[in-house]
């Protein structure tokens, strides 16, 4: 279940990336939002399995609220989910 929520989380991490710095320059310089929509909807799907995939963690990892609130937080926070990964699971 680690290796699966630490997969999660990188691909996670890397279509909010795509989103913020390839699909809405797309959308919004060059008037193409095709990218945007096939990212987002990966990246939505992608979103929800890491809150559902942290939530199942927390007991897992013994993570207190405090510590699950963080790891939460990391996936709205550009580069957040590489950092979770390093603090969090790469020690487990």
């Amino acid at each position: 279940m680690l290796t699966t929520f630490r997969i999660l989380s990188f691909l996670e991490g890397v279509s909010y990336l795509l989103i913020l710095f390839v699909t809405m320059p797309l959308k919004y310089i060059w008037n193409n939002g095709y990218p945007n929509k096939v990212i987002g909807m990966a990246h939505g799907f992608l979103f929800l399995a890491y809150i559902v995939m942290a939530l199942m963690m927390k007991s897992r990892q013994k993570w207190d609220a405090k510590t699950l609130g963080i790891v939460l937080a990391c996936s709205i926070i550009p580069f957040g989910t590489f950092w979770m990964d390093k603090k969090y699971l790469r020690h487990s």
